[in-house]
């Protein structure tokens, strides 16, 4: 019976990685057959709504992944003690920064040794772990006052500048700028995800986990977490009204949709607070509606994908790239030197028929890390 309800308790969360993994294979999708029709950080209002929608259901991905990655790391230390929930986070750290200069910078890349290492989520995932193994002794109510401070204030340090000859811009590039560094004897470095935002998302996530506590009402986390999301989502909608802090301003264009873009558009790289209000709001709608029907199928099969998500993260990455080239060798380039799609129709059935394909080897490695527990490496994904 605990078993089952155990299972009950963390389907939603499961779930909610499924989604988030199958929107993030649109936006790649988007990224590896759509680059003639590139959209800008923020997206700007002009860009065609299509495209622009296209862009903005992926856009919670990274911060709900950074989220669950702490509230799954508050759910690891409730069943290990103090030094080997350290031990497993500061390893998995280190084993999610090698993923991303190897693996996961080859797939994009298809170079290797890399010339150039592109530090995205995965890095700043990995990152995040080993800095919060070191902050486990901290309070729950200490890892939410430091993780509020961090995503509520880190857009106060958008006017710090830092001279590119100093020996601390890599530095504090890696924690709030993006920017790009070259070297000599090493492969260049592109700081696509700066950690300082990121870091205060996984320490929220972190604070959350008592809501996922053994032995607490459904009902009762399902009210708390609907009452969180219409909070930041209220206080998203004020603070952008407002067009004061967190983000460069949106504008009046004269046009009501246009305007509205404007309105919801926001910067990713580092996220503003008005790009994490919004995907937090949604992440926590989503947990409170999946574990709401959390015995439906539809559900149960998101899950799935959610039970192996690093599986299907590189799965996914390098089945687009060999996509990728079978499809240039064989029809060869139709945009300026590379293959893309015409229209965005294209994106999204290639995103269809790659999540339907992708199932089978993804449900299969689900199973097997349910079934070989024994397999502690299992868990790194």
């Amino acid at each position: 019976m605990a078993k089952a309800t155990a299972r009950a308790r963390l389907a939603s969360i499961d779930a909610l990685r499924g989604i988030i993994l199958l929107a993030m294979l649109v936006d790649h999708v988007r990224e590896t057959f759509f680059l003639h029709h590139e959209v800008d950080d923020p997206v700007a209002y002009t860009t065609p709504v299509g495209l622009y929608l296209t862009r903005m259901i992926t856009e919670p991905c990274a911060t709900l992944f950074v989220f669950l990655t702490g509230l799954s790391a508050w759910l690891y230390a409730q069943s290990h003690d103090l030094n080997s929930t350290r031990g497993f986070l500061f390893k998995r750290g280190l084993f999610l920064i090698m993923l991303e200069v190897t693996l996961v910078d080859f797939a994009w890349s298809g170079e290797f040794p890399a010339r150039s290492l592109d530090l995205q989520v995965i890095w700043c995932i990995g990152v995040s772990m080993i800095i919060l193994a070191g902050l486990l002794s901290l309070s729950r109510i200490g890892m939410l006052i430091l993780g509020t401070v961090i995503v509520g204030g880190h857009n106060l340090l958008d006017g710090v500048t830092v001279e590119h000859q100093s020996i601390w811009y890599l530095p504090w590039a890696m924690l709030h700028e993006r920017a790009s560094f070259e070297f000599e004897l090493f492969p260049d470095i592109f700081t696509s995800y700066p950690l300082l935002p990121w870091f205060g998302v996984i320490l929220l996530g972190y604070a959350a986990g008592p809501l996922y506590a053994s032995g607490t009402d459904s009902q009762k986390r399902i009210s708390i977490l609907l009452k969180i999301s219409a909070g930041l989502f209220i206080g998203f909608v004020i603070l952008r009204y407002l067009n004061v802090y967190g983000d460069r301003p949106w504008v009046h264009t004269g046009d009501w949709l246009q305007t509205l873009l404007s309105f919801k558009s926001a910067t990713k790289y580092p996220p503003s607070l008005m790009f994490l209000l919004p995907s937090l709001a949604f992440g926590m709608l989503a947990l409170a509606m999946l574990e709401k029907h959390q015995n439906s199928r539809t559900i149960q099969l998101l899950a799935t994908y959610g039970g192996a998500p690093m599986f299907f993260y590189l799965l996914h990455l390098y089945s687009l790239k060999v996509l990728y080239l079978v499809v240039l060798h064989t029809l060869g380039p139709n945009m300026d030197g590379y293959y893309g799609f015409d229209t965005l129709s294209g994106i999204w059935l290639c995103a269809i028929v790659l999540s339907i394909a992708l199932y089978f080897p993804t449900s299969w490695f689900a199973r097997l890390k349910q079934r070989r527990r024994d397999l502690t490496w299992l868990r790194y994904f």
